[in-house]
C-alpha cells in the first residue's frame, strides 16, 4: 500500500525531486535544495519511515518506488529530474526503470546497483547500520531528559562525532514533551537486509540495457560506495552512464563538497 510522503516545496521552473538516504530527511537537502531553485522547481521528499511522512510495516525499494509513483501522481506532474542520495539513489533507480516515462534525468549519489552484503566486514556498512538500528532501539526515550543523554549513549558504540549528530537529527519532542525518533526504526531494523542487498545486478537482469532517459552517477572519491570495480557493471545497466568524481568527499558528498556537487547536478541536468 502507497504512502502519501511529505515534501518541501521551493522555486520554479523545471520539475527536480530529491531522495535522501537513510536515517535521513527532507531537512538534509535544504542548502542544496535552495540553490537548486534558483532555476527548477525543487521537491524535497521524505521517504516513507523518515522524516515527516507516515510510518509502515513495509520498507522495501519496490514499496519506497511506489510512494514515488505516488507522489507524481498526487503532484499531477508529468517528468522530473530524479536525484538520489544512497538509499534514496537505489529508490530512484527502482522507479526510472518502472517508470521511465516520468523521468526526465536520473541522478544517482554515492550508490551503485548492487548487493553491498557481499562485501568482507572491512568494507560492508551492514554491520555499522545493525550496530545503529540495535542502538536506536534499545534506548528508552521515555526516560531521557537531553540529547546530551542520547549522545553519550550512542557514543558507547559510535565512535564518530559527525555521523551522532546526524543520528540526532532525527529527535523530536511529542506535545507531553518527550523524546521520540522521526524513524520508524523497529520497520528499518527488520528490512535492514533489504535495505543493503536489493536494487542489484540479478534486479536489473531483465531490465538492462536501459537507454531510456539520461543517467549520471556522482560519487565522492574518498568513498567506497561506488569503486572503479563497479563502473563496469554500472554500464552493463546503463551504456551511456556518466560518471563524475567530486575530489576530498566522502559518502555525504552534496555536504562535504556543496559547490562541487552543485556543479555537477547541474552539469547532468544541462547535458540531459
Amino acid at each position: 500500500m502507497r504512502v502519501s510522503l511529505k515534501f518541501k516545496k521551493m522555486g520554479s521552473g523545471p520539475n527536480l525531486v530529491i531522495l535522501h538516504g537513510l536515517y535521513g530527511s527532507s531537512d538534509n537537502w535544504l542548502t542544496i535544495g535552495k540553490h537548486l531553485s534558483e532555476s527548477y522547481t525543487v521537491y524535497l521528499l521524505n521517504l516513507r519511515n523518515h522524516g515527516d511522512s507516515p510510518n509502515a510495516d513495509v520498507h522495501t525499494f519496490e514499496a519506497m518506488s511506489e510512494d514515488v509513483a505516488g507522489f507524481f501522481e498526487e503532484q499531477e506532474m508529468d517528468k522530473a529530474t530524479v536525484l538520489g542520495h544512497s538509499m534514496g539513489g537505489k529508490v530512484a533507480m527502482h522507479f526510472a526503470a518502472d517508470y521511465p516515462d516520468k523521468v526526465s534525468c536520473l541522478i544517482v549519489a554515492d550508490i551503485a546497483p548492487k548487493d553491498y552484503t557481499e562485501l568482507d566486514r572491512t568494507k560492508s556498512n551492514f554491520h555499522m547500520h545493525q550496530t545503529i538500528l540495535e542502538l536506536l532501539d534499545e534506548i528508552d526515550l521515555s526516560r531521557v531528559q537531553t540529547r546530551k543523554e542520547i549522545d553519550q549513549y550512542l557514543a558507547t558504540k559510535l565512535d564518530a562525532v559527525e555521523l551522532r549528530q546526524f543520528l540526532l537529527k532525527n529527535i523530536k519532542r511529542t506535545k507531553e514533551g518527550k523524546f521520540m525518533w522521526r524513524l520508524n526504526v523497529p520497520a528499518l531494523k527488520k528490512y535492514l537486509p533489504q535495505i543493503i542487498s536489493e536494487v542489484n545486478a540479478d534486479w536489473f537482469e531483465d531490465r538492462k540495457p536501459i537507454l531510456g532517459y539520461p543517467v549520471t552517477f556522482i560519487r565522492g572519491l574518498k568513498s567506497k560506495y561506488i569503486t572503479d570495480e563497479d563502473i563496469p557493471a554500472i554500464k552493463e545497466i546503463y551504456p551511456d552512464a556518466r560518471i563524475i568524481d567530486i575530489p576530498d568527499a566522502g559518502h555525504w558528498l552534496h555536504a562535504e563538497q556543496p559547490k562541487l556537487f552543485l556543479q555537477a547536478v547541474l552539469s547532468c541536468i544541462q547535458a540531459g
